[in-house]
């Protein structure tokens, strides 16, 4: 798909659908029809909201995020769609969500929300049963996010301590049906970012507040949760992603001119060292990957071109 860069940018894509987001202020949120190009949702954030990045979607329904984060009153709204009559409503069975971030591997999501004794609580959930389980919680000023959920796995962050000289983000994970969360031994204590995990492997990234280039991170990987880690280079900050049985993750090199230069990478249990995925040609910017179907999506932003334009490329996994 092929879009002007004030056009429509794609969010996901899956067997049935195709979702949409607008360059408008808000974010209208386009899902349509993909073998009858017939659009069944259109979303328009309420006045003074704005569209999130995230969209959880299956074959019958989608969720839909919007956050309203200046003023004096705060919000998130969730809703979801029937993708077969195009009606929305607020999932009131659901624990209401506390954090913009939601993690979705294909019908699975998870999220974080605040309980009845002022926790932060990641909780992990069914998009078609809204059924859902909370996987732990962290007493305030502490909180969790980051969620990256895989096809059997909920990888998070936990932050204690916020705005403090003893501030500690460390990653764990947690199996997706049961089971109590485990952290992720890190390579350098407390700056742990964020990660992703299949099969019992961890791909995950490490930046201090002082590192200078807080837009990248050094990436290490734990084939298991006692073996060692082993460094995996530089990457893009909060761009791993699990797909399949794949973690991939984004890589940005500047060349002696400036010039930017963006690749992705992916890894697996048993590869002695990752695979090059994609490289996208210098001065051509990625968005963060989403996947569905085993299927990795990404935009590629051609903004050296005359006229600019964005371009969905797709990878079977």
């Amino acid at each position: 798909m092929r879009q002007p860069v004030d056009g429509q940018h794609l969010v996901t894509q899956q067997r049935k659908y195709v979702v949409t987001r607008g360059s408008d202020e808000a974010g209208t949120t386009t899902i349509t029809d993909r073998a009858g190009k017939k659009v069944v949702v259109r979303h328009v954030p309420a006045a003074g909201f704005v569209a999130q990045s995230p969209v959880v979607i299956d074959d019958r329904w989608a969720l839909i995020e919007d956050i309203r984060s200046d003023g004096p009153d705060p919000q998130i709204k969730v809703l979801r769609y029937d993708l077969t009559t195009g009606k929305a409503t607020a999932p009131t069975a659901l624990p209401p969500v506390s954090e913009p971030e939601i993690g979705a591997y294909d019908g699975t999501f998870a999220y974080s929300s605040t309980d009845a004794k002022n926790r932060s609580c990641l909780i992990v959930a069914e998009l078609a049963t809204l059924k859902s389980r909370t996987v732990t919680c962290v007493a305030a000023p502490g909180y969790v996010a980051d969620p990256v959920v895989s096809a059997d796995t909920v990888t998070f962050s936990e932050i204690i301590a916020p705005e403090t000289a003893r501030r500690c983000k460390r990653i764990l994970t947690a199996p997706l049906a049961a089971g109590a969360a485990q952290p992720v031994p890190a390579a350098t204590n407390c700056i742990q970012w964020s990660g992703a995990t299949v099969r019992g492997a961890t791909v995950w990234s490490e930046v201090g507040a002082a590192d200078p280039d807080q837009y990248q991170s050094k990436a290490y990987v734990r084939e298991s949760g006692d073996s060692p880690a082993r460094p995996l280079g530089t990457v893009v900050t909060d761009t791993i992603l699990a797909c399949g049985n794949w973690i991939l993750w984004e890589t940005r090199t500047v060349g002696s001119s400036g010039e930017e230069t963006y690749q992705i990478n992916r890894w697996r249990s048993g590869l002695s060292t990752p695979q090059r995925l994609y490289a996208a040609k210098p001065g051509v910017a990625l968005t963060p990957m989403t996947c569905q179907d085993s299927t990795v999506y990404v935009e590629a932003a051609y903004l050296a071109s005359t006229p600019t334009y964005t371009e969905t490329i797709s990878a079977a996994l």
